[in-house]
């Protein structure tokens, strides 16, 4: 029983010791985290003010913005370590060793923070334009150190890692994209006026747009109709309706002046052997 009591009373002993020797710098270097915290963020917001004022893209604000939280919240850590009587050396030396094997484990990851940062600095594209790319398009929502986030046409979210995309062939449309209808004009229409008709309803949609003009002349003479090409330019978030908007304008056009959309036909023959 004495003997247990003893133990107990090592044990607080040891425990008051401790607490006097290195509680006053485990308060110190809490003090000092939490005031890096917050400096950490008042640095991080200042800087994020003072490149908003540059011509810079979003995803490098960002990493800009971010890489500078870290630094200063690195360095109250180093504070806060020397505080307590840590190493660094030994320290650093753990952290390197650690840090080659987490690299060998994520030879992924890392390959697409590279490709990252090749997409940032490079800007083969930039938030807001459409692009195709390793099968898939969009229009680009956002891009982040790991992938680049599009957005279909039909309202999904497509996450490209951003290693599928350095290397690869890309087309980028930019922030617009040409739109292509074709209709067809009986050969015994007025031609002339068919291609004035159509050229002034693209002209008065709201959706085209009045540079580049669009595009529009005849294209085939095909077997039972001339085929004429209609290729406005058109925002890209209006590619999608501008083609329904332009058929049906187009045909109840023509129609109200009299100008024939063809079906398709074929005149066939029958000779008579006998004859």
């Amino acid at each position: 029983m004495n003997t247990g009591l003893d133990t107990l009373g090592q044990v607080k002993g040891t425990l008051i010791d401790l607490a006097i020797r290195f509680g006053p710098k485990l308060l110190a270097a809490i003090a000092i985290m939490t005031v890096g915290v917050f400096v950490a963020g008042w640095v991080a917001r200042a800087t994020a003010r003072g490149l908003h004022r540059l011509d810079l893209e979003p995803p490098v604000r960002q990493l800009l913005t971010r890489l500078a939280r870290v630094l200063v919240l690195g360095l109250f850590i180093i504070l806060a370590l020397q505080n307590l009587g840590v190493e660094l050396l030994p320290l650093i030396a753990g952290i390197g060793v650690a840090g080659a094997g987490i690299a060998l484990a994520t030879q992924g990851v890392l390959s697409n923070v590279v490709a990252g940062l090749t997409i940032i600095f490079t800007k083969p594209y930039r938030v807001g334009e459409y692009i195709a790319v390793v099968g898939v398009e969009g229009q680009v929502d956002a891009i982040s150190l790991f992938s680049t986030t599009l957005r279909h046409p039909d309202r999904s979210r497509i996450i490209v890692p951003n290693r599928k995309v350095v290397g690869e062939i890309l087309q980028n449309f930019g922030r617009m994209r040409q739109s292509e209808i074709r209709v067809g004009i009986a050969y015994a229409s007025d031609l002339s006026s068919a291609l004035g008709t159509i050229r002034d309803l693209v002209q008065a949609n709201p959706r085209v747009l009045a540079d580049p003009a669009p595009v529009i002349q005849v294209v085939t003479l095909a077997d039972s109709a001339v085929h004429i090409a209609i290729k406005p330019w058109v925002a890209v978030a209006d590619y999608g309706a501008i083609a329904g908007e332009l058929n049906l304008s187009v045909v109840e056009e023509l129609r109200r002046r009299g100008i024939t959309i063809p079906y398709p036909q074929r005149e066939v023959r029958l000779v008579d052997k006998a004859a």
